[in-house]
């Protein structure tokens, strides 16, 4: 267990606790030594946590106290890498962007134990798969779903038969093979999946959403069986 993950244990059991708990009982809950559990206690004192209490008598975190923003687990970070490594590959060129700045602003400000994790860590993104390109920006359509707003489209399921639609833009799907948007219709009076190599056009109107986005998105979840995202 690296130090950073240690002191990330530590404040957890403290939360757990509202009267004072003893050195002994840090330490078997952490299974580390009670020496460690002092050295640990002083470090996020210094870090600006207020514990209170001392050997012999138990130790308590006052309330209020949040850790540096860059104190992970070693599984929490490798979590946060493959999430980015995976954007970076499938999602598109603006998140990708994105994605590699995040992780250099995180070599750049982690501890020297999380770095070394954040370089060494094996756990790669496959290759995206042959994929049709969008004549359409997606950041567009991300800034609509963000700001909750109706748009008008231009969508050829069929090359043959291009339609124009309202829609309410809900969620937007990576898939190796296509990228889907989610929306209400106002056409079909129905939720839709689009392919967004398939959207020919595209407007974000002014006109809000006139029910909230995440309530709709949960029913669409309902209705298609797709658990709530962690």
């Amino acid at each position: 267990m690296s130090r950073a993950e240690r002191l990330l244990r530590l404040v957890q059991v403290l939360r757990r606790h509202r009267q004072p708990v003893s050195a002994r009982q840090l330490a078997d809950e952490l299974e580390i030594s009670i020496r460690s559990v002092y050295r640990d206690v002083q470090t996020l004192r210094a870090e600006g946590a207020t514990i209170e209490g001392e050997p012999g008598l138990g130790y308590v975190l006052r309330p209020g106290f949040l850790l540096p923003p860059l104190m992970f687990t070693d599984e929490e970070l490798e979590a946060l890498l493959l999430g980015l490594r995976l954007t970076a590959v499938h999602a598109d060129e603006a998140l990708a962007d994105a994605a590699a700045e995040v992780v250099a602003k995180l070599r750049a400000v982690l501890p020297k134990d999380l770095r070394v994790l954040l370089d060494e860590t094996a756990l790669l993104a496959g290759p995206a798969l042959a994929r049709p390109p969008e004549t359409i920006e997606l950041a567009e359509l991300r800034r609509a779903i963000r700001e909750q707003r109706k748009a008008r489209i231009g969508y050829a399921s069929d090359p043959s038969k291009p339609t124009t639609r309202v829609i309410w833009p809900l969620g937007l799907g990576f898939f190796q093979r296509a990228r889907l948007l989610v929306a209400w219709c106002e056409t079909r009076e129905d939720f839709r999946a689009f392919r967004t190599d398939r959207i020919t056009e595209w407007e974000t109107l002014a006109a809000r959403l006139p029910r909230s986005r995440v309530a709709l998105l949960r029913e669409w979840r309902a209705r298609e069986s797709i658990p709530e995202p962690i």
